[in-house]
């Protein structure tokens, strides 16, 4: 059976683990976008408190994803909690560094003038700040949502949901018949997914980005 037949024959499976697969990756980049940016809105002002957090997050990232699994599952056990704690960790840190450097690079004339006419220290930061600083945070998820395809491959070693499972059945079963096309599935599955994702940043890019913020 060549790939085409392959992908074919399972296409209601294969299309409802790549729907899960992306779903997982979404869910988990905004949960670690909501987080990075408050992270990053505590610290920024502070220089010691920005490179803690950065290299706080760099941390996560030298961890192995299968050691990460490996501590996650004895405490939070299989399946999608373990998942979505892994990808939100290493979802942090391009997030919580691109906020970090959105918020850091508003010019202080702006805030200035913002509160200048009666803005809130609050509102400073809601409507002006955070809003200037908001194409560099897109570009933090949209860095981490690509990292994410990848990694949520390995989170099928925890029963995460996803492609992974196509990917890691090709492999464990090695040899055997269709297990090549299971493997191939899987990995392309992920790339096209990460594409059309990655597509779907830049239209949301240009429609909350000013052409003026843009350059």
């Amino acid at each position: 059976m060549n790939l085409f037949e392959y992908i074919s024959d399972r296409w209601d499976r294969l299309a409802l683990q790549g729907l899960l697969h992306v779903s997982a990756v979404v869910q988990c980049t905004i949960l670690a976008a909501v987080l990075g940016v408050v992270i990053g809105v505590a610290v920024y002002r502070s220089p010691i408190g920005s490179a803690v957090a950065t290299a706080l997050a760099s941390t996560i990232l030298t961890v192995p994803s299968f050691a990460l699994l490996g501590l996650l599952i004895p405490v939070f056990g299989l399946g999608a909690n373990t998942t979505v704690i892994a990808l939100v960790l290493y979802a942090l840190l391009p997030i919580v560094r691109n906020t970090i450097v959105g918020l850091s690079g508003v010019d202080p004339a702006v805030s200035d003038a913002a509160r200048g006419i009666g803005m809130s220290r609050f509102g400073v930061l809601t409507r002006v700040e955070l809003r200037l600083a908001w194409p560099a945070i897109l570009a933090g998820m949209r860095v981490a949502t690509q990292m994410l395809m990848g990694i949520a491959v390995i989170a099928a070693y925890a029963k995460g949901p996803g492609l992974g499972s196509e990917v890691f059945s090709g492999l464990t079963n090695a040899g055997s018949t269709n297990s090549l096309n299971q493997a191939l599935t899987g990995t392309l599955g992920v790339v096209v997914l990460a594409l059309v994702l990655d597509a779907v940043y830049v239209l949301i890019n240009r429609l909350t980005v000013s052409r003026g913020v843009r350059g």
